[in-house]
């Protein structure tokens, strides 16, 4: 299953997260997931794992263009030409001549957004980038960047998941054309307290799924794309069978209810890093 971009570029509607994996694990993962039915995989520059990530797209054999990959501006290089030289190394450690996605990892100060966002569209004019846009990005952030942006961006990636589910932001972004993408869409360090929502499991029992995988479905079927993390090979095929699974409209207005807006993230207006 995939979802089209603003600008006609398809993107899987579940991809492979790897926040906080390392090495060898890192590599591990992104290689079963490719060999497993994964074509989406989603790496940043401060995540330290470019270069396992690229290693894993070589060593799996798929044809380039049928993987989808996604990375990310760390605030540090945030900036003009800093950004077009930030896109160079990601892309000399995944040894790889374009990605496919390139986000703004936070926003910084709006001057500093704008002039980076200026430079992910001369890369994206360039082919270094299929798809542009950002992340942890909310309503303001936004705003500020539509004064100066020339390209609309495709992508907004959030922490989203059942209790933080961005219904306005989601509304907001689909008016403009952006795509809405989840990162944490299992509440990442909180899924013990996502396998205690009884709501959740009496849903997951219905369907003959699990918690994560209704977790996962509700997100996409509420057309936004979802980036789960896992290192474990059970759990990245569980994942990725989620999309087999079709909640009900009973099902979604459940979940729904489920909405609390407690982040397990930094707010990106105050953020220190």
């Amino acid at each position: 299953m995939k979802f089209r971009l603003n600008n006609g570029v398809e993107i899987p509607a579940i991809g492979l997260g790897t926040f906080r994996s390392k090495d060898e694990d890192a590599y591990k993962a992104v290689l079963h997931a490719l060999k497993n039915g994964y074509r989406h995989i989603d790496t940043a520059m401060v995540y330290g794992n470019e270069s396992d990530v690229g290693r894993a797209i070589k060593d799996s054999n798929i044809p380039r263009e049928e993987i989808f990959v996604t990375t990310k501006l760390w605030n540090g290089d945030q900036g003009y030409l800093s950004t077009k030289r930030a896109l160079k190394r990601s892309l000399e450690r995944l040894k790889l001549e374009y990605v496919d996605l390139y986000l703004i990892h936070w926003p910084k100060d709006y001057q500093k957004t704008a002039d980076s966002y200026q430079a992910l569209e001369e890369l994206y004019k360039d082919g270094f980038t299929r798809a542009i846009g950002v992340s942890n990005f909310n309503f303001h952030h936004l705003e500020h960047l539509f004064d100066t942006a020339e390209i609309m961006p495709q992508v907004n990636q959030v922490e989203c998941h059942v209790k933080v589910q961005n219904i306005k932001l989601q509304d907001f972004c689909m008016k403009h054309g952006i795509h809405l993408e989840a990162y944490a869409p299992m509440m990442s360090h909180h899924i013990d307290e996502l396998l205690e929502v009884e709501v959740l499991q009496n849903i997951a029992k219905k369907h003959q799924a699990s918690v994560p995988q209704i977790a996962i479905k509700y997100l996409i079927q509420r057309d936004i794309i979802a980036i789960p993390k896992s290192t474990t090979p059970k759990r990245i095929d569980e994942n990725l069978k989620a999309l087999a699974i079709q909640l009900d409209d009973e099902d979604m207005e459940a979940i729904r209810k489920l909405n609390s807006g407690r982040k397990s993230f930094p707010d990106p207006d105050n953020i220190d890093f």
